[in-house]
C-alpha cells in the first residue's frame, strides 16, 4: 500500500532529498515550495502525512500548520516538522499549532521513513 506525503520546503535540494528518500520506500510524494504553495497543493489532495519546514518565505511552517489544521478534513493528518531549528520553544510552538513530530536537518533518511510509518500506522 502506497502512502501519500506532502512535503513543503523552500529548498529545492531538500525537496529533492525528501523525494529521493521516500519514493524508493513506496511513498507517493507531492512537493510544495512554501506554505502558500503547500495550501494550494493540498487542495484536492488527501495526504497520509505532511512534512513541513519552518523558515520559508510567504508563509512559514507555523502559518502553514495553522492553515492545515483549520481545514476540517486535515485536522487529524499527521504533520512532521523537518527543520534546522532545534530550540525547545519552537518545538512547543509547533506542537501547540498541531504538529505531530519534529525532525532536525540534516535528517537520516531511514529515520524519516520510520517516523512517517509510525505516524501513519
Amino acid at each position: 500500500m502506497s502512502l501519500t506525503v506532502l512535503a513543503v520546503d523552500d529548498s529545492r535540494t531538500m525537496r529533492d532529498m525528501i523525494r529521493m528518500c521516500l519514493v524508493p520506500a513506496g511513498f507517493d510524494v507531492h512537493l510544495a515550495e512554501d506554505g502558500v504553495d503547500g495550501i494550494e497543493v493540498l487542495d484536492g489532495l488527501d495526504p497520509d502525512a505532511i512534512i513541513t519546514d519552518i523558515n520559508m518565505p510567504r508563509m512559514d511552517g507555523f502559518g502553514f500548520i495553522d492553515a492545515v489544521r483549520s481545514q476540517e478534513e486535515h485536522r487529524a493528518t499527521p504533520i512532521l516538522v523537518l527543520t534546522t531549528e532545534s530550540a525547545p520553544e519552537l518545538k512547543q510552538r509547533a506542537r501547540n499549532a498541531g504538529a505531530t513530530g519534529w525532525i532536525v536537518k540534516p535528517f537520516d533518511p531511514q529515520k524519516l521513513v520510520k517516523a512517517l510509518t509510525m505516524v501513519t500506522g
